[in-house]
């Protein structure tokens, strides 16, 4: 199990514009080639947008795009024609496929803060992709077989513990909280990047939720 600290990430964004930006993994200036991805992952942001902030319409291809809203309404719109509001509780997907063009702001009345993950497909091409599923349980993981990939929502109360999947590749991120997991305190922001987990628990310290991509 390796632990990457929020602390450690790589900052990114433009705070004359109102973003500021996390990088889990090596981005933009920020290259790292021991830091490229873990499994399917090559992206873990974390994105925090002043009100009337976001990222004006910018390209994207051969990647699945996973969003997280942490707090606030993010507003989506692409080139499929597609425009949305996603809140907390939503997973929003866009598979950009051999192309796709898409905007995200930040149109509501306060602070906005999601996670964006980024996956490499199995098979880069097809056409773009994009869905909405509003309010996830934690009992419905949501599944990216495009990516081999199965992304687990656990929301958790001090002193409830979890199963991380048994898994090639499992990629557990603290959305909010404090958990232990396998003897390492984690805190908001960090992550644990584990190699063949099997039979770990995570235990909530404090209310948690997790964010946890079961990898082939």
């Amino acid at each position: 199990m390796d632990v990457r600290r929020a602390g450690e990430r790589y900052p990114g964004g433009d705070s004359a514009a109102g973003i500021e930006t996390w990088h889990a993994f090596s981005f933009g200036p920020h290259y790292d080639p021991d830091n490229l991805r873990f499994g399917a992952v090559i992206a873990c942001n974390e994105e925090n947008l002043a009100p009337g902030a976001g990222f004006d319409e910018h390209p994207h291809s051969h990647t699945e795009i996973v969003t997280w809203v942490v707090a606030g309404e993010l507003t989506h719109r692409d080139s499929t024609g597609r425009e949305s509001v996603v809140r907390h509780g939503d997973v929003q997907r866009l598979s950009s496929a051999g192309g796709v063009r898409h905007v995200e702001r930040n149109d509501g009345p306060g602070p906005l803060t999601f996670v964006q993950m980024w996956l490499a497909p199995l098979d880069p091409g097809s056409d773009p992709f994009y869905e909405v599923v509003h309010g996830i349980a934690d009992s419905t993981p949501y599944a990216l077989p495009e990516a081999g990939a199965m992304l687990h929502v656990r929301r958790l109360r001090a002193g409830e513990r979890t199963a991380v999947p048994d898994a090639a590749y499992a990629y557990v991120h603290v959305v909010r909280g404090d958990v232990r997991l396998d003897g390492e305190e984690l805190h908001t922001g960090d992550a644990a990047r584990i190699t063949d987990a099997k039979g770990l628990e995570a235990e909530a310290a404090t209310e948690a939720e997790l964010l946890v991509w079961e990898m082939t």
